[in-house]
């Protein structure tokens, strides 16, 4: 079976790239407005791509209308946002702040999700993700109405006690790794990891795997 992307409209096109590239982890971006409140928001479309500098991009979806959402306007306005990575006990509070709360209504506070101050920018974090970056706008592109690449640097990573080892800067999740996105109402825990070296390129030969008929 094969589909052309262009023949597709946007929700069937939309349908079928969350459907297929998965899981992607989940950043939990919390910004600030000019008025001081603070607002959480969810977001999958969402990936590290660089690491000097330190990239983080950010998918971020207007409303029908095209108007910006609340991350994105006040990243606009900033410049700055965290990024929180969340483990599957907060699932619960993370899918809570998506409501569509008022611009004048914080998202942590109506959730009861404390917050903790960042260093380098102005957004606190979410003091129960193990994991958040702060992060700074560096540039947007838009290719249509109905989403903004928002590319960001990371200044800074905090993390929960025990997770980095500060000598060796090994990450150890004991288990509860990050929450992961799947489609429609579906997330998905990671829990089966194989460690897989990547070997020695082979001597030439014949050998083809052919795909299944």
């Amino acid at each position: 079976m094969r589909l052309e992307f262009a023949a597709l409209d946007p929700k069937s096109c939309y349908k079928l790239l969350i459907a297929t590239v998965l899981p992607r982890p989940i950043a939990w971006v919390t910004t600030v407005s000019g008025e001081g409140v603070v607002n959480a928001a969810p977001y999958s479309f969402f990936n590290v791509f660089g690491e000097k500098p330190a990239l983080i991009v950010l998918g971020l979806q207007h409303r029908a209308d095209g108007s910006p959402k609340d991350t994105t306007r006040n990243i606009r306005a900033s410049g700055e946002f965290v990024v929180n990575i969340l483990t599957p006990d907060l699932a619960g509070e993370m899918v809570e702040t998506a409501a569509l709360y008022p611009a004048d209504r914080s998202e942590p506070e109506a959730v009861g999700l404390a917050l903790a101050p960042s260093l380098h920018v102005a957004p606190p974090r979410l003091a129960a993700a193990p994991v958040a970056f702060e992060c700074r706008r560096l540039t947007g592109l838009s290719f249509s109405g109905d989403r903004e690449l928002c590319i960001g640097e990371a200044l800074a990573i905090e993390a929960r006690d025990g997770l980095i080892d500060p000598e060796t800067l090994h990450v150890d999740w004991q288990g509860a790794f990050p929450l992961a996105r799947l489609f429609g109402p579906r997330y998905g825990r990671v829990e089966e990891i194989a460690p897989l070296t990547i070997p020695e390129p082979r001597a030439a030969g014949p050998a083809v795997r052919k795909a299944a008929e």
